[in-house]
């Protein structure tokens, strides 16, 4: 739901709730003037029959309701000098609509030649279903209408207010570190988008100053590092072709040149960790994740008869994923290793392509993961002086960079299931 949406839902209820609200006070202060007024006409119809009965004592006798809107009768001299008017609603039958209609009465008590007679006075009133139902109907053609307005207000004025905001929220989301280096923003009036857009070039601007310093670490690092390291390695295995070394001292070099291997690929993976999630890897094209691993899986095949595992492929449909090429083959290179590596003399890795992913699945150890560890860095299986612990992490790492799922499980075999849409 867009903001302008969400402000008229909010709106829509309040309003609603205020209408209620003022609906029910106006009722019953209708009810009220409408009483008062009723009463203010029966206090003037009892004075002038008063007078009329002064005139002419026989309207007594000819009173009452089947012709006339009163009705007097004698009481006692005790009841007439208790008795004070009295107000009420009450039914009366009426002929025009055949049925019982509410009417406001008047009872009182007058005295006529040292005689007490008490005489009610009726008008006829509001039937309050008719006027609950016209008050209703009348609020929802008014909720109607301030609705319609409240929603043309939104999409003319509202919108054409908040046209800066969404100009700047589609170059933000156009906005990418490793191309852009700053962001245009649109010129307004109000005081908080001038804000905002100040605020928003100031981030853009340290962001963009950020990337491209950790840009340049990665690079130098990657640089100063390696040379150091390829030297010293060539430097040792120059060493060990001497002939006057003993076996002792080549076993120490050996031992010094597993160790600068290990680094090697320690700082490569870590410089490549960086390079992903600092998002180095822009360019994009559609892949045959099919095509790639069977690439892979040729390239690996000399390293798996090396261990003794079997690779199959099971290809159920063709799999086809946008993303950056080389990632891509670091990904599945990763997985295909990492299964072939962590794997028992004899083992099997399967490997299944669907339609919206694949599943990686190896033999191994009879035990499961933790599947809350297994991506995690420097987490490993094996002691192996090879693993760096981070082939994994790796993998987590460009999944995450896409938006693509993955999963491990374990039943007789370990599962890593990647799902790509």
């Amino acid at each position: 739901m867009n903001l302008l949406n969400y402000t008229l839902k909010y709106l829509s209820i309040a309003l609603l709730l205020v209408i209620s609200i003022w609906a029910v006070l106006f009722y019953f202060n209708m009810i009220d003037e409408v009483q008062d007024s009723l009463d203010d006409g029966l206090e003037n119809s009892k004075m002038l029959v008063i007078q009329r009965v002064e005139k002419d004592s026989g309207i007594i006798q000819r009173s009452g309701f089947s012709e006339h809107n009163y009705e007097i009768k004698e009481v006692t001299e005790r009841s007439g000098l208790k008795f004070k008017d009295k107000y009420q609603d009450t039914l009366m039958y009426t002929l025009n609509e055949e049925d019982m209609e509410p009417f406001r009465m008047l009872t009182t008590v007058f005295n006529k030649d040292n005689k007490y007679y008490e005489m009610k006075v009726v008008s006829s009133t509001v039937e309050e279903d008719d006027l609950v139902r016209g008050l209703l109907y009348s609020l929802i053609w008014l909720y109607a209408a301030i609705l319609i307005s409240f929603f043309v207000i939104n999409h003319l004025l509202l919108r054409r207010i908040w046209t800066p905001f969404y100009q700047l929220l589609r170059r933000l989301k156009a906005f990418r570190l490793d191309q852009d280096q700053g962001i245009e923003t649109g010129s307004t009036e109000v005081k908080e988008f001038k804000e905002l857009n100040v605020a928003v070039k100031s981030l853009v601007t340290q962001s963009v100053g950020t990337y491209g310093s950790q840009k340049q670490f990665i690079e130098n690092a990657a640089h100063e590092l390696q040379t150091p390291l390829a030297i010293s390695l060539n430097r040792l295995e120059l060493l060990a072709e001497s002939e006057d070394l003993s076996d002792q001292h080549l076993e120490a070099i050996g031992q010094v040149i597993g160790t600068l291997q290990r680094l090697t690929r320690l700082n490569k993976s870590l410089l490549l960790l960086s390079k992903i999630e600092n998002k180095q890897y822009g360019e994009v094209a559609l892949l045959s994740i099919n095509m790639l691993m069977k690439t892979l899986i040729s390239e690996y095949e000399d390293f798996a008869q090396l261990k003794s595992v079997q690779i199959h492929l099971e290809e159920e449909a063709l799999l086809e994923v946008a993303m950056n090429k080389d990632l891509a083959a670091i990904l599945i290179s990763n997985l295909l290793k990492n299964a072939i590596t962590h794997n028992i003399a004899g083992g099997t890795v399967a490997v299944s392509i669907s339609s919206q992913g694949l599943v990686i699945s190896n033999t191994g150890r009879s035990v499961a993961l933790d599947p809350e560890q297994v991506f995690k860095r420097f987490k490993k299986d094996s002691q192996a002086q090879s693993s760096t612990g981070l082939g994994l992490a790796i993998v987590k790492a460009i999944i995450d960079l896409y938006g693509f799922d993955i999963q491990y499980s374990y039943t007789d075999q370990h599962h890593l299931k990647i799902n790509f849409r």
